[in-house]
């Protein structure tokens, strides 16, 4: 039987990886029922308007970083008011925001499966941030900021087998991280970041 996770990315049409690697394989939903949940799930269906559209991708943003619409207008908000700064605009940095959110950077890391996992990870106060625990998934991580993994933690279920799983991984380039000792850090603001998402009918969706 399909969860709730895996029915809204087919009805979005989009691997949002909700569930870790098992996205990665055949069992993903999105592979195996490549068509909307329901019914008519796999009847014609009527093209999306500009609203419709913009609509959809707010949802992937929603369930992708696990945000609800209070906490993504806020968000998007902080971009406008930073967007100066930023070499791509308000999208720019509004994805960079998005992105500096610490479950998020766990995620990134290789320190859990899914953002799901790493913000739990985080609220049961496995994470540190410079040295300090941090139970909120939201902080935004700064440049040179470190991250690392309650020592008692480090010989736990979720953090046991990581060392081997880590030197095969592809971690984005503006973070880093000792797969010895589970301690990375930012090095750069985010750049580059893989988005399958049209930034843009975001952006429009929030200004008008």
């Amino acid at each position: 039987m399909l969860g709730p996770k895996e029915k809204k990315e087919r009805a979005l049409g989009e691997r949002l990886h909700l569930k870790g690697t098992r996205c990665d394989g055949p069992k993903c939903a999105a592979v195996r029922r490549p068509y909307p949940p329901g019914a008519h799930g796999q009847g014609r269906h009527r093209a999306l308007s500009d609203f419709g559209k913009q609509l959809k991708e707010k949802q992937k943003f929603k369930l992708t970083y696990l945000l609800d619409e209070r906490n993504l207008s806020r968000i998007f908000g902080e971009a406008v008011k930073n967007a100066k700064v930023s070499a791509g605009g308000v999208g720019a940095k509004f994805v960079e925001l998005l992105e500096r959110r610490l479950d998020n950077v766990v995620f990134r890391m290789g320190l859990a499966p899914s953002r799901l996992a790493a913000r739990q990870l985080v609220l049961h106060g496995h994470i540190f941030v410079n040295g300090r625990r941090s139970r909120a998934p939201g902080n935004e991580v700064c440049p040179d900021d470190t991250i690392s993994v309650r020592k008692e933690s480090l010989s736990e279920g979720p953090f046991r087998d990581l060392k081997e799983k880590l030197k095969t991984y592809d971690m984005p380039k503006w973070l880093a991280l000792n797969p010895e000792n589970l301690e990375g850090r930012m090095t750069t603001l985010p750049t580059d970041v893989d988005m399958p998402f049209e930034v843009s009918l975001l952006v429009e969706a929030f200004s008008k």
